[in-house]
């Protein structure tokens, strides 16, 4: 408390200290400033409206007293020549300023005024030129009367260096447009002050603004700073004291008020503890007393003492401890109860905390799964089949989070490899009194044999029982999903339809188990011929059709030509008499100009009549668009 109460005095009043001195230090320059102006101003009227070099050297030489105040005493003409000065220096009588900032400005504004600083040609010193213009008796411009100031040594920063704010604390002065003019650390001067970000109070200060705040030196140290403004020159004084030395002084009180407040502490912490020992006495025999009820070798707290809140603490335990053993026996009775519910439920059951973790699985769900009550949790979940097991933890977290029901299906494998398919349903409890949660409570349901039939039964909606192969049912959800590709992705497909040539006369003459025989040799020859990614299909009677997905016109025509040549081979007999098919097959692909699958069958179809046209055993490509449509092979 002392050091934060002490150190915002210390800041105040290091503050004012800084404040006073600041606007003290400018007042004191802004005189210096004044007092050369109307010196100059006084030696301008003496010289007169003249450009006589040797009567204004005469005047110069009158006022050699003003060497105490500059380093030099310059005059120039309205053209900015430098017509005399004082002392005479070689090569400065003659020099043109006309082109120089402190002419024009003087020209320009017609008043006193201070240059920027610069570095003098003949001495490599920096400097400012402290002017006054001249006026002719009509009162145009007419040159100007200006003192030198070397900055290195001039007299007028005299006071600031004798400034002292510690052993840190200095004084600086900058133009208003950046310009270092004075600084502790000579090297310093001429050059650029810090940049806005780094010092925001100076940048306000070279704007005009009066004031003081807490800001960064050029070393990183926090310091007070207090700024005025020099009017009359434009310039800015500012006044820097870091911090750490503003605070020193506190910090030595804090210091010894530290070791004070410690031999304190040390003298007085063996009667405290004596004290602390005395009266804490019962409140140890009464926690011993609990430790012993929790135990369970005593069954209520009794203590001697006349300290009433105590014995209100041990009533108020002992009556918490009634309530307690009320409740686990009731608790224990519900718990016994579910158990024996839970162990002879048929079907598999478990609970499950809301981290997750499934504490408690009945002896159905044991025997469903094939595990052990000893086997860890991490080690069964690893029989979860790979493809289910990423989307049921992510529905199980999203139970745990919202507290919804967790309904999943997915696939275990036993420790005996057989493969079952789960349907598992989850339901979070919650406490109708304050809705807090307790947990999950899940039934496993063994859907194995369900699944296979479904599957079973998906299998035959969509193939022919005779050979196999999709029915028409099953080519043309496959043919929908290529197409769908197709418009999404530009994935090429090709389409191949065909019937058999001569087929009637093996059903009519051998009888349709001739046929079957004949239709099913030709499946497998078809199936074997064409690529694994392909669909064959038998759409009715003895019209075949083959999807190849991305599979480009090129392809298609070398499959056709091989299953047209494969099926030639194929025969069967009946009576001595032998019997053989050919096929008639058109060929096409997807196009941008098709609307549906129905435009494609349409094409393919009409390719395959064309070829039975063209005296059969023969593949016709047809391309929308064709005029004529290509048969580039026929075997007669």
């Amino acid at each position: 408390m002392a050091w934060q109460v002490g150190k915002t005095m210390v800041q105040d009043t290091n503050m004012s200290h800084l404040r006073y001195e600041a606007t003290l230090l400018a007042d004191e320059v802004t005189q210096q400033i004044d007092m050369r102006f109307q010196a100059l101003e006084r030696l301008s009227e003496m010289i007169g409206a003249t450009e006589d070099a040797s009567w204004i050297s005469y005047q110069l030489r009158q006022n050699d007293s003003l060497l105490a105040w500059f380093e030099g005493i310059v005059v120039a003409n309205r053209d900015g020549e430098i017509i005399a000065d004082w002392p005479a220096i070689v090569g400065r009588v003659g020099l043109e300023t006309a082109e120089l900032e402190y002419f024009r400005m003087l020209r320009g504004i017609r008043r006193p005024y201070v240059s920027e600083p610069f570095v003098g040609r003949a001495s490599g010193i920096p400097m400012v030129l402290v002017g006054v213009p001249r006026f002719t008796e009509q009162g145009t411009f007419d040159g100007f009367v200006a003192g030198v100031l070397n900055l290195d040594s001039g007299g007028i920063f005299s006071r600031l260096a004798k400034v002292r704010l510690g052993e840190k604390g200095y004084a600086g002065v900058a133009t208003a447009s950046g310009k270092v003019l004075y600084h502790p650390d000579t090297s310093l001067i001429n050059g650029v002050v810090p940049s806005e970000t780094f010092n925001p109070l100076l940048n306000l200060a070279l704007d005009g603004w009066e004031g003081d705040g807490v800001g960064q030196l050029l070393n990183g140290e926090a310091a007070l700073q207090s700024y005025a403004q020099i009017w009359p020159a434009g310039w800015v004084v500012g006044l820097y004291l870091p911090v750490d030395q503003a605070q020193l002084p506190l910090a030595d009180f804090i210091r010894q008020l530290w070791w004070t407040w410690v031999v304190l502490v040390l003298l007085m912490f063996p009667l405290l503890w004596w004290m602390l020992g005395r009266v804490l006495a019962p409140l140890r025999h009464l926690e011993k007393q609990i430790g012993e009820v929790g135990l369970g070798h005593r069954e209520s707290v009794s203590l001697a003492t006349n300290m009433q809140e105590l014995q209100q603490v041990a009533s108020t335990f002992n009556r918490v401890e009634d309530e307690r053993q009320l409740l686990l026996g009731n608790l224990q009775e519900r718990e016994a109860f579910l158990d024996s519910v839970l162990n002879a439920a048929p079907q598999g059951m478990f609970v499950a905390n809301m981290k997750g973790d499934i504490t408690y699985m009945n002896p159905a769900l044991l025997e469903m799964l094939g595990i052990s009550i000893e086997v860890p949790m991490k080690i069964w979940l690893t029989q979860i089949h790979t493809d289910d097991i990423a989307g049921a933890k992510d529905m199980w977290l999203h139970s745990l989070r919202t507290g919804s029901d967790f309904v999943r299906q997915l696939r275990f494998l036993r420790s005996d490899k057989e493969l079952l398919w789960l349907d598992i349903h989850a339901r979070v409890v919650t406490l109708s009194q304050d809705g807090h949660t307790l947990g999950l409570v899940g039934v496993v349901k063994d859907i194995t044999e369900r699944r296979e039939q479904e599957a079973i039964q998906r299998w035959e909606a969509e193939h022919d029982p005779l050979t196999g192969l999709l029915n028409r049912r099953g080519f043309e959800r496959r043919l929908e999903e290529a197409f769908a590709d197709f418009q999404k992705t530009s994935t090429p497909s090709a389409l191949l339809l065909f019937d058999l040539d001569h087929f009637k006369p093996i059903n009519d003459e051998g009888g349709h188990a001739l046929g079957d025989e004949m239709l099913r040799r030709i499946a497998q020859v078809v199936a074997w011929e064409v690529r694994r990614s392909d669909h064959v299909a038998r759409q009715g009677g003895d019209e075949f059709g083959v999807l190849l997905p991305s599979c480009t016109l090129a392809q298609a025509r070398r499959i056709a030509e091989s299953l047209r040549q494969s099926v030639s081979e194929i025969s069967v007999t009946h009576e001595g008499k032998e019997y053989m098919v050919t096929l008639s097959i058109g060929v096409t692909t997807f196009d941008d100009i098709d609307t549906s699958v129905v435009d494609v069958l349409a094409r393919a179809d009409a390719g395959s009549y064309k070829a039975k046209e063209h005296g059969r055993d023969g593949v016709v490509v047809n391309m929308p668009n064709d005029d004529v449509m290509e048969l580039f092979d026929q075997s007669k």
